[in-house]
């Protein structure tokens, strides 16, 4: 059987540099993206993906797409071993004032609700199958304020959720029957190295790695 990757996560560098390592792993692999919905980010398009990678659908606001999702990639793959899920959220410098409902709503449904559905699917696979990994990956880049003083409300907003969340999944892992990580990554380094690190720790698939975050060091 050959081993089945699903990578899910925002459109981002990081999530470039990932599903360019899993080439390296895998003849193909499944993924589903957050597309960049606001209208003022910092960083417009900077996903690229490999042919080999089969492209899911994937409504975040929706639970039901959640369990498609995770359908989809077993049904693709016959077996998902490794979930890896990036957040890595756009920056939009705004000041509270001047935020409007409609990127409020596409924060919470995008970018913190879609995790907390997808995270519940996945954990009911892995359960079912008995075994695997589910990795939590924060990109690690902190963008405090732009040249106008603005603040980063919205994507700090949501990266603050999915670490909260994320570190409740690892901390009531212990019983599981395949391994939960965490991973942060480095402001410094190349993403492409951030990425062959992650993988390293995934591949080794050793219980001592479970139910703990992992900080980025170059000396891996």
């Amino acid at each position: 059987m050959t081993r089945g990757i699903l990578i899910a996560g925002d459109e981002s560098s990081l999530f470039s540099a990932v599903a360019a390592e899993a080439v390296t792993r895998v003849d193909s692999f499944t993924i589903a993206m957050i597309p960049n919905r606001f209208h003022m980010s910092d960083g417009g398009l900077k996903t690229e993906i490999p042919e080999r990678a089969i492209p899911l659908s994937w409504n975040p606001a929706r639970s039901i797409s959640a369990r498609t999702l995770v359908f989809a990639a077993e049904n693709r793959m016959e077996h998902i071993h490794d979930a890896i899920l990036i957040c890595s959220p756009p920056a939009i410098y705004k000041n509270a004032e001047t935020l409007v409902p409609e990127e409020i709503e596409i924060l919470v449904n995008d970018h913190i609700k879609g995790w907390f559905l997808l995270i519940r699917e996945l954990v009911h696979y892995f359960r079912r199958v008995g075994t695997g990994s589910l990795s939590l990956v924060e990109d690690g880049i902190t963008k405090h304020r732009d040249k106008n003083y603005q603040v980063d409300i919205l994507g700090q907003a949501a990266t603050a959720s999915f670490r909260a969340f994320g570190q409740g999944i690892l901390a009531s892992s212990q019983n599981e029957p395949f391994n939960v990580m965490g991973f942060t990554g480095s402001e410094k380094e190349a993403k492409e190295k951030i990425a062959a690190w992650l993988f390293k720790i995934i591949d080794q698939n050793t219980k001592k790695d479970s139910g703990r975050w992992h900080k980025y060091s170059r000396f891996f």
